[in-house]
């Protein structure tokens, strides 16, 4: 069955959309809340989920056996993309996640979700430097925009945050480091398209067997794996959280990598920013992490300049995007419509 590349880039974002929105819902729960009901040294009861190393390689090893068994299912060509792009883009992707996971530690989720919207900004200063390409001033008007909003949001966390002085800008130091490798690994997954071009499948299953493996030795090496075990005995409902965001984590990353294989890194860091609105408002309604009125207003500038760049950057054309690197063809032409 052949889809039309328009329904496709649909049914690619609504997935993302919702996957990532049940995801970010069980991940605060996992991240913020506590287990059991022993009084700790701090005086708060429950034990706090710490162990962000352990719970990315479980979504990292849920994700490579889900790839697998889709490949498994129904085979595809050969994979002829060089060993290094996978390991060097997987490397970049998991600092990413693991500093966005421990930034939860010491920023709310809020926080965390309209920082990582500035996301399209490494990818398009790392696309201009690394790929040699450039964009419509519509576009840089919007990611200037972007900046702003994301500025507006986060003034307030030095200002009214009870963590202790050495520790309030400890998170934004962290989600500023995962912007960084954001844009590293969407300029090798760039390289990585001109290069060989693989299917999302194949980019989820090789990135995520090198993921598990970056981590494991990892895991091993600090001890955390056995931390992490015994934690999960002591408070078995935490099972059931991991589960749910492997599963939906799994179906996420489907949809995303199809994303970057079909229409490129650009187009996906735009459409998983746009999701993040949503997941703030059901993070404020379902959690209590209310917004004042700067932060309302730097929300609104972040989401209305994605917005605008989707509805009125499809009318101008980058410079970049007329020059097609050699092997992209076809695939090229239908993402100049789609993302310029």
């Amino acid at each position: 069955m052949n889809i039309p590349e328009q329904s496709r880039f649909a049914i690619y974002a609504l997935g993302i959309f919702f996957t990532y929105f049940l995801y970010g819902i069980v991940q605060e729960k996992l991240t913020r809340g506590r287990y059991g009901d022993q009084v700790q040294p701090d005086g708060n009861v429950g034990e706090r989920f710490t162990y962000t190393l352990a719970l990315v390689w479980v979504q990292c090893l849920c994700n490579y056996l889900f790839a697998k068994g889709m490949l498994t299912v129904k085979p595809q060509k050969e994979d002829t993309t060089h060993t290094g792009y996978y390991a060097a883009s997987s490397l970049t992707y998991l600092l990413a996640m693991v500093s966005t996971n421990m930034a939860l530690r010491w920023v709310p989720y809020p926080t965390a979700v309209v920082g990582k919207s500035a996301k399209p900004i490494p990818v398009m200063i790392l696309g201009v430097l690394i790929g040699r390409k450039s964009y419509s001033w519509t576009r840089y008007g919007c990611v200037l925009t972007i900046v702003l909003g994301v500025i507006l949001f986060m003034f307030k966390e030095s200002k009214v945050s009870n963590l202790p002085a050495e520790t309030t800008g400890l998170g934004e130091l962290l989600l500023f480091l995962s912007l960084s490798m954001d844009g590293l690994t969407g300029a090798i997954q760039e390289r990585m398209r001109a290069a060989s071009a693989p299917s999302g499948q194949q980019m989820m299953l090789s990135m995520n067997y090198w993921s598990t493996l970056m981590l494991g030795v990892t895991m091993i090496v600090t001890g955390e794996g056995m931390a992490f075990i015994q934690f999960g005995i002591r408070h078995s409902e935490v099972w059931l959280h991991l589960s749910m965001i492997a599963l939906c984590g799994a179906l996420g990353q489907l949809f995303i990598f199809l994303m970057v294989a079909n229409f490129g890194p650009l187009a996906c860091s735009v459409v998983t920013t746009t999701r993040k609105f949503f997941t703030v408002l059901c993070s404020v309604l379902l959690f209590g992490n209310v917004l004042i009125a700067r932060q309302w207003l730097g929300a609104s500038l972040v989401f209305a300049a994605l917005v605008t760049d989707m509805v009125y950057g499809k009318k101008q054309h980058s410079t970049a995007d007329n020059k097609k690197p050699p092997g992209e063809g076809k695939l090229k032409e239908e993402q100049k419509k789609l993302i310029s």
